[in-house]
Protein backbone atom coordinates (compact mmCIF):
# COMPACT_ATOMS: atom_id res chain seq x y z
CA UNK A 1 0.00 0.00 0.00
CA UNK A 2 1.51 3.39 -0.97
CA UNK A 3 2.13 5.82 1.84
CA UNK A 4 0.42 9.21 2.01
CA UNK A 5 2.23 11.93 0.12
CA UNK A 6 3.27 15.03 2.05
CA UNK A 7 1.75 18.34 0.96
CA UNK A 8 -1.05 16.56 -0.94
CA UNK A 9 -4.64 16.74 0.29
CA UNK A 10 -5.68 13.08 0.69
CA UNK A 11 -9.35 13.76 0.00
CA UNK A 12 -8.96 15.65 -3.29
CA UNK A 13 -5.49 14.58 -4.40
CA UNK A 14 -4.55 18.22 -5.05
CA UNK A 15 -1.75 20.31 -3.61
CA UNK A 16 -2.53 21.47 -0.06
CA UNK A 17 -1.55 25.12 -0.36
CA UNK A 18 -2.14 25.93 3.31
CA UNK A 19 0.33 23.24 4.34
CA UNK A 20 2.82 24.43 1.72
CA UNK A 21 2.63 27.98 3.08
CA UNK A 22 2.88 26.77 6.68
CA UNK A 23 6.02 24.81 5.77
CA UNK A 24 7.52 27.73 3.80
CA UNK A 25 7.20 30.29 6.60
CA UNK A 26 9.86 28.76 8.94
CA UNK A 27 12.25 28.40 6.00
CA UNK A 28 11.69 32.03 5.03
CA UNK A 29 12.34 33.09 8.64
CA UNK A 30 15.60 31.15 8.69
CA UNK A 31 16.71 32.71 5.40
CA UNK A 32 15.77 36.17 6.69
CA UNK A 33 17.68 35.60 9.92
CA UNK A 34 20.93 34.71 8.18
CA UNK A 35 20.58 37.44 5.56
CA UNK A 36 19.99 39.94 8.36
CA UNK A 37 23.03 38.68 10.24
CA UNK A 38 25.20 38.94 7.15
CA UNK A 39 24.04 42.49 6.46
CA UNK A 40 25.96 43.73 9.50
CA UNK A 41 29.47 42.91 8.22
CA UNK A 42 28.54 43.65 4.59
CA UNK A 43 27.01 46.98 5.61
CA UNK A 44 30.16 47.97 7.48
CA UNK A 45 32.24 47.11 4.44
CA UNK A 46 30.08 49.13 2.08
CA UNK A 47 29.62 52.13 4.35
CA UNK A 48 32.99 52.54 6.02
CA UNK A 49 35.68 49.94 5.51
CA UNK A 50 35.65 49.23 1.77
CA UNK A 51 39.31 49.08 0.77
CA UNK A 52 41.03 47.98 3.94
CA UNK A 53 42.22 44.80 5.58
CA UNK A 54 39.37 44.99 8.08
CA UNK A 55 36.90 45.39 5.22
CA UNK A 56 38.25 42.25 3.59
CA UNK A 57 37.95 40.32 6.84
CA UNK A 58 34.39 41.55 7.38
CA UNK A 59 33.43 40.60 3.82
CA UNK A 60 34.80 37.10 4.45
CA UNK A 61 32.82 36.92 7.70
CA UNK A 62 29.66 37.94 5.86
CA UNK A 63 30.20 35.24 3.27
CA UNK A 64 30.83 32.70 6.01
CA UNK A 65 27.57 33.65 7.73
CA UNK A 66 25.71 33.18 4.44
CA UNK A 67 27.37 29.80 3.84
CA UNK A 68 26.50 28.57 7.33
CA UNK A 69 22.97 29.90 6.88
CA UNK A 70 22.56 28.02 3.62
CA UNK A 71 23.74 24.83 5.32
CA UNK A 72 21.30 25.33 8.19
CA UNK A 73 18.38 25.96 5.82
CA UNK A 74 19.15 22.89 3.73
CA UNK A 75 19.56 20.75 6.85
CA UNK A 76 16.23 22.02 8.19
CA UNK A 77 14.48 21.35 4.88
CA UNK A 78 15.82 17.79 4.68
CA UNK A 79 14.98 17.04 8.32
CA UNK A 80 11.48 18.47 7.92
CA UNK A 81 10.96 16.47 4.73
CA UNK A 82 11.92 13.29 6.54
CA UNK A 83 9.50 14.17 9.34
CA UNK A 84 6.69 14.83 6.90
CA UNK A 85 7.26 11.62 4.97
CA UNK A 86 7.18 9.56 8.16
CA UNK A 87 4.21 11.36 9.71
CA UNK A 88 1.54 9.19 8.11
CA UNK A 89 3.54 5.97 8.07
CA UNK A 90 2.03 3.03 9.97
Amino acid sequence: MPSAKPLIDPTTGELDTTQVVSEAVPIAKLVGLFVGLSLVPFGLVVLALGNSILGTVLAAIGQFVLAVGAAVVVTYAVARGIQLSGEDAP
